[in-house]
């Protein structure tokens, strides 16, 4: 499992960000509120920056910042309460500081911290001996779609069609395939908003064909 003892299997920044992207979408396919949602993504977060974040409704929360010179992931995990901001970014490069020292993740608080500024090379500050819960949160980021569709099916229940995801649908989307409208009724059966859909869609940055 993924987790701050373990982030060498992390992967790459460039295949993260798809990831990102694909739990974005599989979110905004199968829970069209967004203050219910997991996963949402923001591909224009700032000037050449793009945002994961991630809620769980009971205090855990995730920020992952997108750069074309890096990538930063910022944790906060309740069970544990926020750590030692100047351990846990100890040595964290100049380009990431607004991101972590600024809103919201100030706000929020951080309890787990890892970065990169090339293309693998995860790098942290001074990791604590105590769990951190960092592995309940980062394990989605494996790259396998089998991953979230466990995940989903739990969380989601009977939003997925039939109670369960098609394999194939999650794959295409992993490997971000242009989303049509079979593919959508494929996970979820029947839509409410398609317009709300294609809103989300271009928030996050993926393409579709609704046609």
């Amino acid at each position: 499992m993924i987790s701050t003892k373990n982030y060498a299997k992390l992967p790459d920044r460039v295949a993260l960000e798809k990831t990102c992207k694909a739990i974005s979408v599989l979110d905004a396919v199968l829970c069209q509120e967004w203050e219910f949602r997991y996963y949402s993504f923001n591909s224009n977060w700032g000037e050449g920056e793009r945002v994961l974040q991630m809620r769980d409704g009971q205090g855990d929360e995730m920020h992952i910042l997108f750069r074309d010179d890096g990538c930063m992931i910022n944790g906060f995990a309740g069970e544990c309460g926020a750590g030692e901001i100047e351990k846990l970014t100890f040595n964290l490069p100049h380009i990431f500081h607004e991101f972590a020292f600024g809103e919201p993740v100030k706000s929020i608080g951080t309890t787990f911290c890892l970065w990169t500024t090339d293309a693998k090379n995860w790098q942290a500050g001074k990791i604590e001996s105590g769990e951190d819960f960092s592995g309940n949160i980062l394990s989605i980021l494996d790259g396998n779609p089998q991953t979230y569709i466990d995940w989903a099916q739990d969380y989601f229940g009977e939003a997925c069609k039939e109670g369960r995801l098609p394999i194939d649908t999650v794959t295409k989307i992993y490997s971000g395939e242009t989303l049509t409208k079979e593919m959508v009724l494929s996970l979820a059966g029947e839509l409410e908003d398609w317009h709300q859909l294609e809103e989300d869609l271009k928030e996050i940055g993926y393409p579709y064909d609704f046609r």
